[in-house]
C-alpha cells in the first residue's frame, strides 16, 4: 500500500528557480511537484484546481508581490508556505515580514554564495515538516503585548538566558522577548536562519522589545537588558575572556545539520554559567537543543520547554521532554513569566538563611 506524496506548487516569477526547485523536490519519493505559477495570480487558480499541501513562494513577482499574496491567502484560504527569497538586504526585511503573517520557513534562493546543493539539503526536509506542521496565527492579528508583573532584577545577579528556536521560531522568539522585562539578565538567542537574515532579524526585534537587541559581534559582552541573536551561519558559545562573560563567534562544522547550532551554545552556557543559566527550547524540527538542554539541567540551570500545542513543530521540545531535560513546559504565552519565575525563585532561594540544627 502507498503513502500519498505531499503535494507542492511552486510560485516563482524565475522559469530557472522553477525549474530548479521542481527538480530538487522531484527526486524525492515521498514529494510531488502538482505544478509551478509564475505569479500570484495564475497561483490563485491552480490551489484550487491543484489542491496542494505546501506552497512554496517568491516575494519578488510581477502584478502582485508575494508578501500582499501571502496575507490574503493566509486571510481566506491559509496553507503552509515556504518562502524562497533572495539575501539582498530588502529580500531579508520583506521575508521576515513574511514570517510575521504566517509563512513557516523562509530559505536562501540559490544564487551568489548559496548553492542548489545549499537549497536541497534543507528544501525537502522543510516540506515534509510543513506539510504537518500547525499553521501559526499571523503576529498582525495578536492582541497586544503585555508584559508580565516582575519585581525587580537584584543588582548581583549573573543569569544569563539561552534561548533556541528552529520551525516558527521568528514568531515564537518574539512573543518572549516582547513579554520580557528591560532590566533581564543577558539573553542569548539561536534560531536556524540562514546567513544574513539574521541581522535583519535582530533589527526589527529591536524596534518592538523593551532590551536592546543586535547581532552578536566576536567577544560581545553580556549585559544585562541587552539580547544577542547568533549570526546566521556560526555557532555561538558563551565565554569568559579575561573574566569578562561574553560570547565567541566559531566557524566549526555544522552540528545535527545546524550552523548555529542550538547545543553548542546550551552546551557552552552550561560549562560556564552553570546553575546560573536559563536554558528555553521553542518550536521546531529535529533535535538541536535537546542535549544541551539536559546538560544546563545537569549543571543545576533552570529548563523551560514550549509546548505541543503553542509549537508550530513539536520537534525539539518533545526530544528534550524524552530525554528528562525539562524541568517546566509552557505555553507560548506563559514563557516569558516562567522565565522571570525561574530567577526569582533562585534568587529567593540564594536569600533565605540558612538553618543549623
Amino acid at each position: 500500500m502507498s503513502t500519498r506524496r505531499i503535494r507542492v506548487l511552486i510560485i516563482d516569477d524565475s522559469a530557472i528557480v522553477r525549474r530548479v526547485l521542481s527538480d530538487v523536490l522531484s527526486a524525492e519519493p515521498d514529494i510531488e511537484v502538482v505544478g509551478t505559477a509564475p505569479d500570484p495570480y495564475v497561483a490563485r487558480d491552480k490551489i484550487l484546481s491543484l489542491k496542494p499541501d505546501v506552497l512554496t513562494l517568491d516575494l519578488e513577482m510581477p502584478r502582485m508581490d508575494g508578501l500582499s499574496f501571502l496575507k490574503r491567502l493566509m486571510r481566506y484560504h491559509p496553507l503552509p508556505v515556504i518562502v524562497i527569497s533572495s539575501i539582498a538586504p530588502a529580500g531579508c526585511a520583506v521575508a521576515l515580514e513574511a514570517l510575521r503573517w504566517g509563512a513557516l520557513e523562509v530559505l536562501a534562493k540559490p544564487g551568489g554564495p548559496y548553492s542548489v546543493e545549499d537549497l536541497s539539503r534543507a528544501l525537502a526536509a522543510t516540506v515534509r515538516v510543513a506539510a504537518s506542521a500547525r499553521l501559526p496565527r499571523p503576529m498582525a492579528s495578536n492582541g497586544p503585548v503585555i508584559a508580565p508583573p516582575h519585581e525587580p532584577v537584584p543588582a548581583g545577579d549573573r543569569s544569563v538566558i539561552v534561548i533556541g528556536a528552529s520551525t516558527g521560531g521568528v514568531d515564537a522568539i518574539s512573543q518572549v522577548l516582547t513579554r520580557m522585562p528591560a532590566d533581564s539578565p543577558p539573553v542569548l538567542v539561536v534560531q536556524h536562519i540562514p546567513p544574513v537574515f539574521s541581522g535583519a532579524l535582530a533589527e526589527r526585534l529591536n524596534r518592538v522589545c523593551r532590551m536592546e537587541v543586535a547581532e552578536a559581534k566576536h567577544t560581545d559582552e553580556l549585559r544585562r537588558g541587552r539580547v544577542l541573536i547568533a549570526p546566521g551561519g556560526r555557532h555561538m558559545q558563551v565565554a569568559q575572556v579575561q573574566g569578562v562573560p561574553c560570547v565567541l563567534l566559531k566557524d566549526d562544522p555544522p552540528v545535527n545539520y545546524h550552523r548555529p547550532s542550538i547545543d553548542v551554545m546550551f552546551q557552552s552556557a552550561a560549562r560556564i554559567v552553570g546553575r546560573q543559566s536559563i536554558g528555553v527550547l521553542l518550536t521546531g524540527m529535529g533535535a538541536d537543543g535537546a542535549e544541551g538542554l539536559l546538560a544546563i539541567r545537569t549543571a543545576g540551570g533552570s529548563t523551560i520547554a514550549q509546548d505541543e500545542e503553542s509549537c508550530v513543530v513539536y520537534g525539539m521540545p518533545a526530544e528534550a521532554a524524552r530525554l528528562g531535560a525539562v524541568d517546566v513546559v509552557l505555553p507560548l504565552r506563559e514563557i516569558a513569566g516562567g522565565i522571570m519565575g525561574a530567577l526569582h525563585r533562585r534568587n529567593q532561594s540564594q536569600r533565605a538563611p540558612q538553618v543549623v540544627v
